[in-house]
């Protein structure tokens, strides 16, 4: 009989672990945000600049906009380059901190642009892990509640994997920011690049579009115009809503802290949780608004609950809201209302 094949040893696979570069002149760290000109992405700006970075924007401008950064024109450490972030990134420079908030957001948005939506979430996250590892940043991902699904386990931990439909017509958001996780992981793993993955949970406050379609400017702008609010299903169904400052500094104290777990993802939002008939009535409240109720028929895989456990983002950042939903609604609903002709 031929003799027995030798077992095979393991070889174990060299990484080339990223290291952060310090090449420039000034003292101010250097700061990347894709998606900088949209809704979380402009409010993450302002809050670096104002902490001393240098920022560069890089937006499409697909769902983002230039009025939500026209008031930083002239800034000496603000620059924006319109670019889709799934072709080729090149920076001169060095690079400190590269935050990819670049997504369309909004079920309408990812209905309506379900390639693109797959697209930035594999394609431009790829591109932005490989800036990120050659200039040696850290690097945030902004991931999302929608990897949850519609739960099973409530309130939402970041141990619980989700109960998501793949071929549903959310699956191109959910699908895009799970690959996007296990994609921001494998760079970690095996290029040793410096990670952070944040999971958002419903935000609202001033720089939304009025026809975002999330329910606080759909249910904000049928409120200031008299139109009745559109609740979906009985209404019965769970949100839990963080102002915009709020989650922007989670997100900031994420990327800036340190440790062994500082790379597993933290969700970060609002555990404060409403049905969509209490919010409705909320938005009603706040505005003074005459518009009554109607329902429509839930929309296919929209989650029953959806509350997120902040244990870990109160641990380890020392985080949690401080805004409550009325004191939050104020200038949210003043933003609206100067956007809305009845």
């Amino acid at each position: 009989m031929p003799p027995s094949p030798s077992p095979r040893k393991a070889v174990s696979k060299p990484r080339s672990h990223a290291k952060p570069t310090r090449r420039r002149s000034s003292d101010k760290p250097v700061s990347v945000v894709t998606g900088g000109a949209g809704f979380l992405g402009s409010h993450l700006v302002d809050l670096l600049l104002a902490r001393g970075h240098r920022v560069t924007v890089i937006d499409n401008l697909i769902t983002g906009s230039t009025d939500n950064i026209q008031h930083l024109a002239g800034n000496p450490d603000f620059r924006f380059i319109k670019q889709d972030v799934t072709e080729y990134l090149y920076l001169d420079g060095p690079v400190d901190f590269l935050w990819h908030f670049a997504s369309p957001a909004s079920p309408i948005d990812y209905l309506e642009l379900p390639i693109q939506t797959l697209k930035v979430g594999s394609l431009g996250t790829h591109k932005a892990l490989g800036l990120a590892m050659t200039k040696g940043a850290r690097f945030l991902i902004t991931s999302t509640s929608e990897v949850y699904g519609d739960p099973l386990v409530h309130p939402q931990t970041e141990a619980y994997w989700g109960n998501v439909n793949p071929v549903g017509p959310r699956g191109c958001y959910d699908e895009s920011k799970r690959f996007a996780e296990a994609l921001t992981m494998a760079y970690h793993r095996e290029h040793g690049v410096d990670t952070r993955i944040v999971r958002i949970f419903n935000t609202y406050g001033p720089r939304m579009r009025v026809e975002d379609g999330r329910v606080v400017p759909a249910f904000v702008s049928q409120a200031l115009r008299g139109k009745p609010i559109t609740v979906f299903g009985d209404g019965t169904q769970t949100r839990s809503f963080c102002f915009a400052s709020d989650l922007i500094e989670g997100i900031y104290r994420l990327m800036m802290c340190t440790g062994a777990t500082a790379s597993d993802p933290c969700n970060i939002g609002n555990p404060h949780e409403l049905t969509m008939l209490q919010f409705a009535q909320e938005i009603i409240k706040a505005t003074g608004s005459k518009s009554r109720i109607i329902h429509k028929p839930l929309p296919q895989d929209d989650p029953k609950q959806r509350r997120p456990d902040i244990t870990r983002a109160r641990k380890l950042l020392g985080w949690e809201p401080a805004i409550p939903l009325a004191d939050g609604l104020v200038p949210t609903i003043a933003y609206f209302r100067s956007k809305i002709t009845r």
